[in-house]
């Protein structure tokens, strides 16, 4: 039987001449230590091969934090560590204005990308992403913003976050150049991207897709008895069973196995962890040992939908 076999080599950005790491380290929970803390981090995600680094403007909220503190942060430790810069592609996000909720109008692009800027203390981004999409803008005119920043000098690629496929084929049908990347929520658990057609028109584009929260927000490491506090416990238990039972064959942790299930995706999705824990951030590579035949890869689906298929 075929064996899916997954390897560390960087997988594209889309077209452009951007590569990343199959993993990719997130900054949603980055902000709200010291540099020499968050500069660890880094550093530890750096010497495993880690070299995409997804921030946002409005990550450090959640926490109890300032709009842009961990953008903020991410800039003190390159300002202590500049030589670190040369090493990283940089993935940030705007779109998202807490209370309105969401702009996409140019003056607001502009000025969040500008803000981001300074904040990370870079002269430009890798990968400008829009957060979500602003049923109030028309996409020309996002566009239009988008691809004068990028000819300023101020992006280098451009991408979309949360996006449907007509969403996105919207906004691509007035740029003058391609998109790059595609950011849904993807994990063994949330499987919507498989059959709502995000996954098929990265496909078709040659977009690659950066899977945000790919360990379900934390609820795949949750014990029996916290899994049957969930929505959809019951299911979610077989899900967890599952993975366990694959990881055990391996000799794996549940993690690598559920990181693994998404590398393993013909459309060279790229998993964003966002562990704060170096330990875990190396133990994460485990995911590329991994080996997978169809049958197994399916096993997981069906756990994860609680029907077989077809």
């Amino acid at each position: 039987m075929t064996t899916l076999n997954l390897t560390d080599s960087p997988r594209p950005l889309g077209q452009s001449a951007i590569s990343a790491f199959p993993i990719a380290y997130g900054c949603w929970r980055f902000a709200g230590t010291d540099v020499a803390t968050a500069r660890a981090k880094i550093e530890t995600a750096l010497e495993v091969g880690i070299d995409l680094f997804d921030q946002a403007d409005v990550y450090g909220c959640d926490g109890g934090g300032e709009f842009g503190d961990s953008e903020a942060l991410l800039g003190r430790v390159l300002h202590e560590a500049p030589s670190l810069r040369d090493q990283m592609k940089i993935a940030t996000k705007g779109g998202i204005v807490l209370g309105v909720p969401y702009d996409s109008s140019p003056p607001a692009l502009r000025s969040a990308c500008e803000d981001s800027l300074k904040r990370l203390r870079i002269e430009s981004i890798d990968l400008y992403q829009i957060h979500r999409p602003d049923f109030l803008a028309h996409p020309a005119a996002t566009a239009q913003v988008l691809g004068e920043l990028r000819e300023e000098g101020k992006i280098r690629e451009v991408g979309v976050s949360n996006y449907s496929p007509a969403q996105l084929s919207a906004l691509q049908a007035h740029l003058p150049f391609d998109l790059i990347t595609q950011q849904p929520e993807f994990s063994c658990w949330e499987i919507s991207p498989l059959r709502d057609g995000v996954l098929d028109q990265c496909m078709e584009r040659g977009l690659t897709p950066l899977a945000w929260s790919p360990l379900a927000g934390g609820r795949l490491f949750l014990s029996h008895d916290e899994v049957m506090t969930q929505e959809r416990g019951p299911q979610l238990a077989v899900l967890i069973e599952t993975l366990d039972g694959l990881a055990a064959e391996q000799e794996k942790s549940r993690e690598a196995v559920a990181l693994s299930w998404l590398l393993a995706h013909p459309a060279g999705v790229i998993p964003i962890i966002g562990t704060q824990d170096p330990a875990r951030i190396r133990a994460s590579l485990q995911a590329l040992e991994v080996q997978w035949t169809r049958s197994r890869w399916n096993q997981v689906l069906e756990a994860s939908q609680g029907v077989a298929l077809p």
